[in-house]
């Protein structure tokens, strides 16, 4: 292949040296305005949403901004669901359903359905996280882990805290606070290379794993003072069925949530926190052609999603002639296996469209198989991040199946079910990229390799819909800190905006019985 030397611009940041590397080992492409546009936007949802319940509210934001109206489970749908409608749902604040009724809408009709998830591998505060290192000099804070992380990227991090405190109001209700602690008051630090020359990285995740908060003497003293107020009213002392949250978590924790949350440290009652790295994500590679960011696995997806279906509606007749409804997913707890109430394989998604399928717009319900026949006309598009081609582990990657960055949505194949795409999936996939020029990839796993898996088998089998499982191509999935490419980002974005616009028309025209 003919090498050239770089423009002037790029010689002078990389040095002269620069000029005898070939031009194909560096994208001459750069962002474009709009790609960069998707990119940034992306950049300020993932900064913003260090766990699910965070991922779940930038979500709700962007519903709401764009005309969304919460609904609830709890209550009856039939005299509040019209057509032309856009609604959003939410279970335990961690997984968000969003949909737009077409207001051609019958009963029974088919629906665009789009899943993903809001959870991502991290580190988790214990129940009773209070502990001394060995030699009692130390905070630490009792983690476990969640989910199938590569925890040793974890190590020599700057991490925060953050995720939802229970609190009692003053009115005697107890309400959830979101918890954002940015500030990096926790570090797991490895072992210096002078004290253990070992080959490998190996530690213990139960005993090495346990990040540092502190010093131990400020806090020794200060429960010590606060120990001896406790026994000057002792005998004003509630009955509490649980040891006193500070004496399962150190005071400073429980304060610092506190402070955060708005509240006094003694109205506390529990909480559910979750570890993350406080460098922000960023565009990152020499012609921004990266994004460098933690929760990738499946933010990305997240947030593309509910980009897309809100592009799908901006137009003010954009349910005019939908026969359908556009429908989002966004789930919880993937990473462990999805059978919690909020996962993709609780009764959540065929819950709401049991509820969905059988109402008119008119506050009407009808038709006992309403249900059956609208799942059978409808798809189901599970959205996961994929794997890039590494480019150090070329050998990993089936050699006809090599995903790349910035070359569109990859969709997800495997014989063993694994993944749920059969042929009739891609098809329909196919012409949705092709009417809205949108380049795709397609990815299998070695025989010789395992396979991950996704929401999109279990909720095929649950619903017995098509399904397709597709996602972003990145690296260094389930890593602290991930890469995957700023142009997919528009990419995805434009594919499930003519996802949900096309579906309706397309469903009639493909036929698999």
């Amino acid at each position: 292949m003919e090498s050239h030397s770089f423009p002037t611009d790029v010689n002078q940041q990389l040095g002269v040296a620069a000029m005898s590397i070939p031009v194909p080992l560096l994208s001459r492409a750069r962002l474009t305005p709009k790609m960069a546009e998707y990119a940034n936007g992306f950049l300020s949802f993932v900064n913003a949403s260090p766990t699910p319940f965070h991922c779940v509210l930038s979500a709700k934001k962007k519903l709401v901004e764009a005309g969304f109206e919460e609904i609830k489970e709890r209550d009856s749908w039939a005299k509040t669901i019209k057509k032309g409608g856009k609604y959003y749902l939410t279970r335990n604040g961690s997984s968000i359903v969003a949909f737009a009724v077409g207001k051609k809408w019958q009963a029974g009709n088919g629906m665009a359905l789009l899943g993903a998830h809001t959870d991502s591998p991290a580190l988790r505060v214990k129940p009773v996280s209070r502990k001394f290192g060995e030699s009692g000099s130390f905070l630490q804070v009792g983690v476990e882990t969640y989910g199938g992380g590569l925890w040793h990227t974890w190590f020599d991090r700057d991490l925060g805290l953050a995720g939802r405190a229970f609190v009692k109001q003053a009115d005697g209700n107890v309400v959830s606070k979101l918890v954002h602690i940015k500030k990096p008051i926790l570090r797991i630090p490895t072992l210096a290379i002078h004290l253990d020359r070992q080959e490998k990285f190996e530690f213990n995740k139960e005993t090495q794993l346990f990040p540092i908060a502190g010093l131990a003497s400020a806090e020794l003293n200060k429960a010590a003072a606060e120990e001896s107020k406790k026994d000057e009213k002792a005998e004003e002392k509630e009955f509490s069925p649980l040891a006193h949250i500070t004496e399962r978590h150190h005071p400073i924790v429980v304060e610092l949530i506190a402070e955060n949350a708005g509240v006094k440290p003694e109205d506390v009652i529990d909480f559910e926190m979750l570890l993350f790295d406080t460098q922000d994500a960023v565009l990152g590679g020499v012609r921004d052609e990266f994004i460098f960011s933690p929760r990738l696995d499946n933010q990305m997806m997240s947030y593309c999603s509910t980009i897309g279906l809100i592009e799908s509606l901006e137009s003010s007749n954009a349910l005019d002639n939908e026969t359908g409804i556009r429908l989002i997913s966004l789930f919880d707890h993937e990473e462990i296996g999805s059978q919690t109430a909020q996962g993709a394989d609780s009764n959540l998604l065929p819950a709401v469209l049991r509820r969905l399928s059988v109402i008119n717009g008119e506050g009407s319900e009808s038709s006992a198989t309403a249900y059956e026949e609208s799942l059978i006309k409808s798809m189901l598009w599970s959205c996961d991040q994929a794997h890039s081609v590494h480019p150090n582990y070329g050998f990993k990657y089936e050699s006809s199946h090599r995903p790349e960055m910035n070359k569109g949505p990859v969709i997800k194949v495997n014989a063993n079910a694994r993944y749920a795409t059969n042929s009739p999936g891609i098809v329909l996939t196919q012409e949705v990229a092709k009417r809205e020029k949108i380049p795709l990839q397609l990815f299998v796993v070695r025989n010789d390799s395992s396979c991950g898996s996704t929401i999109g088998p279990m909720l095929s089998a649950a619903l017995g819909a098509r399904t397709v499982d597709m996602g972003n191509a990145q690296l260094s999935m389930h890593s602290i800190r991930e890469t995957g490419g700023s142009q997919d980002v528009m990419h995805a974005v434009k594919l499930f905006k003519g996802y949900f616009e096309h579906y309706s028309e397309l469903e009639e025209k493909i036929h698999c019985h």
